[in-house]
């Protein structure tokens, strides 16, 4: 994924999209939905995120806090060495995620990115840490900025998800997976 600045003019065009009240609004009813059906439809390999921005979009499987059964959301997620970081934005809205409070009461997960998934544990970043992992996120979507003045008085929660097993690493895998699909 590419930076917001390097990205192509239209890439660049939908991701400052989303900063703007009314294609958020349209974007949490109909977003994760598409996400869902497109990475289906090609096996693991893009969503309509992927596609239209340019951002890398996993598919983010928790627990449900309440119900105990799995539930999976597209998030977009940054790479930062071996980790991901995503940001739990939820358009700016005043309430976190599900997918959030799913990931705070059990940190275990599951993430599928590019037809790939392996297991991970998720952390709350908190002080230096998480707002160095923010400003890597508005690096690639600036609509992260709007979200938090949108957000008000609730700081968006920004996580690490880090593989349990200690080998993989979603670059080279991500470069294993391109080249197998070419």
């Amino acid at each position: 994924m590419e930076s917001y600045s390097r990205a192509r003019l239209f890439h660049r065009l939908m991701r400052r999209t989303v900063g703007i009240r009314p294609i958020a609004w349209l974007y949490i009813r109909i977003q994760a939905p598409l996400d869902r059906y497109v990475y289906r439809l090609t096996r693991g390999r893009t969503t309509v995120s992927s596609l239209s921005g340019a951002v890398e979009v996993a598919m983010l499987t928790t627990t449900g806090a309440k119900s105990g059964e799995p539930r999976t959301q597209p998030v977009l997620a940054v790479l930062d060495g071996n980790d991901l970081i995503v940001i739990a934005s939820n358009y700016g809205r005043p309430r976190h995620p599900a997918w959030y409070h799913n990931l705070r009461a059990l940190p275990s997960a599951s993430v599928e990115l590019d037809g790939r998934k392996w297991e991970v544990e998720a952390e709350e970043l908190e002080g230096e840490e998480r707002e160095r992992c923010w400003e890597r996120g508005i690096e690639f979507s600036p609509a992260f900025d709007q979200y938090r003045r949108w957000a008000g008085s609730r700081q968006i929660p920004v996580i690490r998800l880090v593989p349990v097993e200690s080998s993989y690493d979603p670059v080279t895998s991500r470069a294993k997976a391109s080249k197998a699909s070419r």
